[in-house]
């Protein structure tokens, strides 16, 4: 079975200081982020949201390989390109790929069949 990793949201917004009061007022806090350059990422128990603003078109579906729900690093995880070679023998088409070659952070981009992104970031 494939893991993804700590899974979040990642929201397209229009005013970042008002999606933030928003969050806040429905209990999430700043997880990590900075408000000069457009991003927030806030959690609410184990449910984590980023807000990004001016960064991407769409609402995205984000995992996160070698994470937890905390952002905590996972003694064992399925690297991002393991994860890619497991999609591309499967058939599934890949909107950008991380290079196979590499290694450490990397991600890549799949779309579902509604046309909703899939980002899978890897960080470390």
């Amino acid at each position: 079975m494939m893991q993804l990793g700590a899974f979040s949201i990642s929201l397209a917004v229009k005013d970042l200081a008002k999606s933030k009061a928003f969050y806040e007022k429905l209990g999430f806090l700043k997880m990590e982020g900075d408000e000069e350059r457009n991003w927030l990422v806030l959690k609410n128990g184990s449910t984590v949201i980023g807000l990004f603003q001016g960064m991407f078109e769409k609402n995205m579906l984000t995992f996160n390989p070698g994470w937890d729900q905390g952002a905590n690093p996972l003694e064992s995880f399925d690297d991002v390109r393991q994860l890619q070679a497991d999609l591309k023998a499967k058939n599934v088409h890949l909107e950008s790929e991380v290079d196979e070659k590499g290694s450490g952070p990397g991600s890549f981009v799949l779309i579902d069949p509604d046309g909703n992104p899939i980002l899978v970031d890897q960080h470390r």
